[in-house]
């Protein structure tokens, strides 16, 4: 399950709960349902996640397991426009 990337995450980059829950503005006990899986964490929040850890909502939710994130609009405009 997911959570347990949301947890691995935070952990790797030695974060606490009380920090990331800072950064989506919700309470660290909230935050814990996410990662514990007893709630499921809304897309805008993964959105943040994502961009905060420079990785995929793929990865997060478990969908790939690399760890890369896609390029955005503007790099992928970026690199069309060099070929």
């Amino acid at each position: 399950m997911y959570y347990k990337r949301l947890r691995d995450l935070r952990e790797d980059h030695d974060l606490k709960q009380k920090h990331i829950s800072a950064i989506l503005k919700i309470s660290r006990s909230q935050y814990s349902l996410y990662e514990t899986g007893k709630r499921s964490i809304p897309v805008d929040l993964l959105v943040i996640l994502a961009k905060y850890y420079n990785t995929s909502i793929d990865y997060i939710v478990g969908l790939t397991n690399l760890p890369t994130r896609y390029p955005s609009k503007t790099e992928k405009s970026t690199n069309i426009d060099k070929k």
